[in-house]
């Protein structure tokens, strides 16, 4: 198993199911990231980094850092029916953290309410856990943000704790959650919960 993040990284790396695909980035996915990616009803509910109004700019400028061999995250693209709709990615940490990962994703707003989320979720798991020495996969979510808290527990993930006035966002102080789900819970809550294997 490789504790980095090259393998999720490799250009090869595809997981296709009947209703998305996982894949790499590629440049001329940049038009339609930043089209769906500038919207506030998402970046009101991620951290900084995902930048509103989110230009053509910003779009190239993550799709160039996503396919960088060095770089410490591992994100690829989702695509449904064969159109880019949003990104999920995977985090590893590092010293005594090493075992975990935390996931972070978003949708466009015109796939929402179809339920699919939290199946991509679960495909992402089923990959990291066979192909990362980690035993924990983590998220942290707005608690405001009660879409995304949604999806995480249909992803079978479990609300470890509030973590209060954690987060500042559009100068308001907030609360954030922990989401986990360990490496043992998921193998025995899903037997296959992604019906297509992964190419990579």
């Amino acid at each position: 198993m490789e504790n980095s993040s090259d393998l999720i990284r490799r250009k090869e790396m595809i997981i296709e199911t009947k209703e998305f695909t996982l894949r790499p980035w590629e440049e001329n996915d940049a038009k339609r990231l930043a089209f769906i990616a500038n919207n506030r009803k998402i970046s009101c509910y991620l951290r900084d980094g995902f930048p509103h109004p989110y230009t053509i700019d910003d779009a190239k400028g993550f799709i160039y850092l996503a396919r960088q061999p060095e770089v410490d995250f591992a994100g690829v693209a989702i695509e449904i029916e064969g159109v880019l709709a949003g990104s999920i990615g995977a985090y590893p940490k590092e010293d005594v953290h090493r075992k975990n990962m935390e996931v972070g994703y978003f949708l466009g707003e015109d796939y929402w309410g179809r339920g699919i989320m939290s199946d991509i979720i679960r495909c992402m798991l089923q990959y990291l856990f066979e192909n990362f020495d980690i035993v924990r996969v983590y998220a942290e979510p707005f608690a405001s943000n009660m879409p995304s808290r949604r999806v995480l527990e249909k992803a079978g993930f479990r609300l470890e704790g509030v973590l209060k006035n954690s987060i500042i966002k559009d100068d308001v102080v907030q609360d954030s959650c922990i989401y986990a789900i360990l490496k043992d819970e998921f193998e025995e809550k899903y037997s296959n919960p992604c019906p297509t294997r992964s190419k990579a």
